[in-house]
């Protein structure tokens, strides 16, 4: 552990939910900016493999150099139901629309996250499976007009008002969901610091 802490992580994101849960994590970071990525993918692609794909997108998009001790982060979130991605909702109506479609429903959350070094670039992806309730109407437009979920894949937050009231069951990590499955970065984190100490 003490390692890690030798280290300093670049978290290539203007999220501030990731920005909180790297906080809390308790990691050396900083945010950077890798300048804006288009979320598009190629049209094979579907679930967790599009996450990690813009993960990977992200990361290949800093122009930085990477100094010796310095780990980039990118992560790349999305919903995914019915056999496709529910992006960020453009306006109200689409953000209604993608609450309505999960109502009562189980949908997948997929994070992609990358980990780049000078010398070594390696990639993964979590799985959250998200249960909602029944919602009704009015339920759902208090929350878009209350919340304004337009920066958020599948236009929800799971620790806004909506995660208390809708959310029956997750199976895998409340944090992916959030944004970053931070368990398993602080475990990929380490891995990658223990492969140097060996070689």
């Amino acid at each position: 552990m003490e390692q890690l802490f030798t280290y300093e992580i670049l978290l290539a994101s203007r999220s501030p939910r990731r920005s909180a849960l790297m906080q809390e994590l308790g990691v050396p970071f900083r945010v950077v900016d890798t300048g804006h990525a288009e979320e598009q993918y190629p049209g094979n692609l579907k679930g967790g493999a599009i996450a990690r794909y813009l993960a990977v997108h992200k990361s290949d998009l800093y122009g930085g150099v990477l100094k010796e001790k310095q780990i980039l982060l990118t992560a790349d979130t999305i919903v995914w139901h019915d056999q496709k991605e529910l992006g960020k909702p453009a306006h109200r109506q689409e953000a209604i629309s993608m609450i309505s479609s999960l109502s009562g429903q189980t949908h997948q959350v997929y994070t992609g996250v990358c980990l780049r070094t000078r010398i070594r670039r390696q990639s993964f992806v979590a799985v959250t499976d998200v249960t909602f309730a029944k919602l009704d109407q009015n339920e759902i437009t208090y929350y878009v007009d209350r919340y304004k979920p337009f920066d958020k894949a599948g236009a929800y937050g799971i620790q806004e008002w909506i995660g208390y009231i809708a959310v029956e069951r997750i199976v895998g990590s409340y944090f992916n969901v959030m944004g970053l499955p931070v368990q398993q970065v602080y475990s990929e984190l380490k891995a990658l610091i223990d492969h140097y100490a060996d070689n």
